[in-house]
């Protein structure tokens, strides 16, 4: 483990009980995320992508459960504490940020309220201190007049406002990680431009290790220092982000990135990738992507690829199968 990784996922494996049996979700998927980096979290809906990210937050609903592989921390493992100790991690060093600020805001307390009493939770500070950082927070955060928003509610704020709030509560107790679960997706362009502007602020004087969960692939380009594509619960290729948008080796990843618009070319229409993908408990036997795929042959079908070494990425593909395997678990 990388001593400057501040999480470390490994051999993630996710399941929900049925009727039916167990149904696996996200299937030994691992990953680490250094201090101060953005990692990019792509893949089409149903991928993974929020799944693998309420585990990290302990946010899992039954009958949804962690059933193997492990979450560290700062080099501690977190997957396998209680309830109650999970609970003290979240918030304190485990922030989260999601897609709809509504969601997150209670309607019915002030936002000066809502962050003193998550400070209040997670740090050891006086009702004064918690509402002096609170002021700072919000001014942090492009909140202007932070004296006079203190005492306002949610629905007095605009979306793009909402949202600098919820990332205020989310660093309100300076957390080592941040899951940003489609952070920007209802903001409009200049709105989402100043948003991630202010994750990048983040990570870059903070520290603070972000995983952004987002289908749009021009925030990634415009924010993330390394990108990881998902398919039907597992990773398919992991890289520095100009790697990947440049020269993306697995064919659904180098897909994704085709169906990026381009300036500099013309194009009737953009190309697309044929079929869908496939439900859990449905996932085709070898590599899940090989039905969709123009380039599988016989092994495709049969053996499922693992994260080999390519160049600057690590790619789960059966052409790439001459890279450096990757032992188990990094």
């Amino acid at each position: 483990m990388n001593p400057a990784s501040a999480l470390v996922v490994r051999d993630l494996s996710i399941s929900f009980d049925s009727r039916h049996g167990s149904i696996t979700a996200i299937d030994s998927i691992s990953f680490q995320l250094a201090k101060g980096e953005i990692l990019g979290i792509v893949g089409e809906s149903g991928a993974g992508k929020s799944l693998t990210g309420n585990a990290l937050i302990g946010l899992l609903q039954g009958p949804g459960r962690i059933a193997g592989g492990e979450i560290l921390l700062d080099g501690q493992r977190i997957d396998n504490l209680p309830p109650e100790d999970q609970r003290k991690i979240r918030g304190k060093r485990i922030g989260a940020i999601f897609q709809d600020p509504l969601t997150s805001l209670d309607p019915l307390m002030s936002v000066g309220d809502q962050l003193v009493e998550t400070i209040r939770t997670h740090l050891p500070l006086t009702a004064t201190a918690a509402r002096g950082r609170a002021m700072d927070l919000l001014a942090e955060v492009g909140i202007a007049d932070p004296a006079k928003r203190f005492g306002q509610y949610p629905h007095q704020f605009s979306g793009g406002m909402r949202q600098r709030i919820v990332i205020a509560l989310a660093i309100a107790a300076e957390p080592e990680v941040i899951v940003a679960d489609e952070p920007t997706t209802a903001l409009d362009v200049s709105i989402q431009a100043q948003i991630l502007a202010l994750l990048r602020r983040l990570a870059r004087d903070r520290g603070t290790a972000i995983m952004l969960v987002t289908h749009d692939m021009g925030v990634i380009a415009e924010i993330a220092d390394r990108v990881a594509v998902m398919y039907a619960g597992r990773l398919v290729e992991i890289g520095p982000v100009d790697e990947v948008l440049r020269a993306a080796r697995h064919p659904y990843a180098a897909g994704l990135m085709g169906l990026i618009p381009s300036l500099a070319r013309r194009e009737a229409r953009l190309p697309q990738i044929a079929g869908s993908m496939p439900r859990p408990g449905h996932w085709p036997q070898g590599c899940s992507f090989h039905p969709r795929c123009a380039q599988a042959g016989p092994r495709c079908s049969a053996e499922v690829p693992v994260l080999a070494s390519v160049a600057a990425s690590t790619v789960a593909c059966h052409l790439f199968s001459g890279g450096t395997a990757l032992p188990k678990g990094t």
